[in-house]
């Protein structure tokens, strides 16, 4: 029996700026498909056809104490990859002590900046939205996904999804 990996410690860096002790938290960014469901004659039942990356998008949340004049600068930034941001988090299973680093590396724009609740003696702490064009996740130095949305990229554990259809297409 094995135990999970679980996050222990956690760092970010916004545009080479080191967040340490400044950073919340970060809600990771989801990765998702768009998916549609397609049932031709003879077959009993749907299976859906992979179009692409989620409508959605690739975004990355994450939460700040206190005034971040960092992010607020950045607001508004016209070039869809201007904010560099990187999480890298360590993350340890408990049954070996083994520890894993896991490093998720964005590229966007901030979509939201919630200033949060400004109460004289209380916490304060700013939450930010970052919608991204490029993301690449890494975990012990291995390259596990990389997105580029810009120039029609996506590698998937040294897979690239896109190369035929980029070949397909003259690019």
């Amino acid at each position: 029996m094995a135990l999970p990996r679980k996050l222990k410690h956690l760092n970010l860096f916004n545009d080479g700026n080191v967040y340490t002790g400044v950073a919340k938290s970060c809600t990771l960014p989801a990765l998702a498909r768009k998916m549609e469901a397609y049932r031709g004659g003879g077959m009993s039942g749907p299976v859906k056809a992979d179009l692409g990356m989620s409508d959605d998008g690739i975004q990355f949340e994450w939460k700040t104490g206190g005034l971040d004049l960092i992010s607020l600068r950045q607001f508004g930034a016209v070039n869809a990859s201007a904010v560099p941001l990187r999480f890298s988090g360590s993350f340890q299973q408990d049954d070996t002590g083994d520890i894993s680093a896991v490093e998720i590396v964005v590229r966007g724009r901030h979509e939201t900046i919630e200033m949060g609740e400004a109460t004289p003696g209380e916490d304060t702490e700013h939450s930010i939205t970052t919608t991204c064009s490029y993301y690449k996740l890494t975990v012990d130095n291995e390259v596990i996904i990389e997105i580029d949305l810009l120039n029609f990229i996506e590698n998937v554990n040294g897979v690239d999804l896109l190369e035929k259809h980029r070949s397909a297409i003259g690019l």
